[in-house]
């Protein structure tokens, strides 16, 4: 997802014209690093001057910092760079059955530091709140010396309408939730809420495999369920009330398991990593140890459950690609282990079964963040507003 173009004098103030520019200089230093002032340029339109006066702007507001060098692609002398400046932070939290983690992350993409707290059940909504609250006090002195805390962000494994509030999240057995709201009390400070795997698209397709790419397709899963993200033209598709990308209720099975939604045959229910970690008599891998296992795995039962799962895959992703057509699918999570045990087989579902597939190109892709992406997508929630309108949302010096 590119910054937003800067815009020219027309139907808006200068000063609102002035804002729009802030925003795509900030907005490109954060997706993309430490910039020269004439690669600002090239990517925004802008003249010398204007960059110029923007940047000293950002750095005045503490939003960024001159770098000792940034390359400019041409020999001789490097030029001064600008990046955004790490020091502005946000934290970044997620709520999973077992555990609630805290990462605390700077406006250029440093993951400074990262608690968590495991647990032996899903939390209610209050003890959530309040174990948020204990992990981000023993971070606070930190925060308070060194950093500039513009709010937190916060990810969840359900249906999380656009204030915040978890209408359905089985994983966690919360229902009708104001969750942005509670933690937003505990801890004193903003707190904007979202569905896990739309944030998480929202960062692959920021910083990940998804940069420059227009339109994508985003699928993550664990054991958690399966959740996914969709990126039209560029931005996040939203739909009515936030609640776009529920691709792991689509039922791909009409008479199969029993999902934690009440229909039989679901996706998220079909394919599931514990059916494959039960037969590896294993409880619980993370996805790189789960590489490992299935990279010399050589028992025929095990064998056979990779092969249904990646077929019932196959059936979803040519459903997903027929309607809606991506450039990119991205696969995260237990779903880019799949990937990565059977790519020919996905990549040729993907590439044949859809209708009109000769004039199609549909690349199938692993998300290049892997337990990276989870750490710092939520931040980007709390960022937003700051990277909209860079003068208001500021935090002081």
């Amino acid at each position: 997802m590119s910054p937003p173009s800067p815009q020219t004098v027309g139907r808006t103030t200068n000063e609102e014209v002035r804002q729009q520019n802030l925003s795509a200089v900030l907005q490109l230093v954060h997706t993309d690093g430490a910039q020269s002032r004439s690669a600002i340029g090239t990517a925004t339109g802008l003249n010398r001057s204007t960059v110029t006066g923007l940047v000293t702007e950002l750095i005045d507001l503490g939003l960024a910092r001159e770098t000792s060098a940034a390359p400019t692609g041409r020999a001789g002398r490097p030029s001064l760079g600008v990046a955004a400046d790490d020091a502005v932070v946000a934290l970044s939290v997620r709520a999973e059955p077992d555990a609630v983690t805290v990462s605390l992350v700077g406006l250029g993409g440093s993951v400074h530091s990262r608690v968590r707290h495991d647990l032996a059940g899903a939390p209610s909504p209050r003890r959530f709140a309040q174990n948020t609250a204990a992990l981000v006090d023993g971070m606070r002195a930190d925060i308070d010396r060194h950093y500039r805390l513009v709010g937190a962000g916060l990810a969840v494994p359900g249906l999380v309408d656009n204030a915040g509030t978890v209408m359905f999240a089985p994983p966690l057995g919360w229902k009708r939730e104001h969750i942005a709201t509670r933690v937003e009390t505990a801890l004193g400070m903003p707190v904007t809420a979202g569905n896990d795997s739309s944030v998480g698209a929202m960062a692959e397709a920021r910083f990940g495999v998804g940069r420059g790419i227009s339109n994508m397709l985003y699928m993550d899963g664990s054991l958690n369920g399966i959740g996914g993200g969709l990126i039209f033209d560029g931005t996040l598709l939203r739909g009515t009330s936030g609640f776009a990308g529920e691709l792991g209720h689509t039922v791909v099975n009409p008479g199969g398991t029993k999902c934690a939604c009440g229909r039989r045959g679901c996706l998220e229910a079909e394919l599931h990593p514990q059916r494959i970690l039960n037969l590896l008599n294993r409880r619980k891998l993370d996805e790189d140890e789960l590489d490992i296992e299935l990279g010399v795995v050589r028992d025929p039962a095990v064998i056979a459950e990779i092969t249904r799962q990646v077929d019932v895959l196959s059936i979803a992703l040519t459903n997903f690609v027929n309607a809606f057509a991506p450039e990119v699918v991205v696969l995260a999570g237990y779903l880019g282990v799949l990937l990565a045990t059977s790519r020919e087989r996905l990549s040729n579902a993907v590439r044949i079964d859809p209708v009109a597939s000769e004039s199609r190109t549909v690349r199938i892709e692993r998300a290049h963040m892997r337990s990276h992406l989870m750490q710092i997508a939520p931040a980007e929630l709390a960022f937003a507003r700051l990277l909209s309108d860079p003068v208001a949302c500021a935090p002081p010096r």
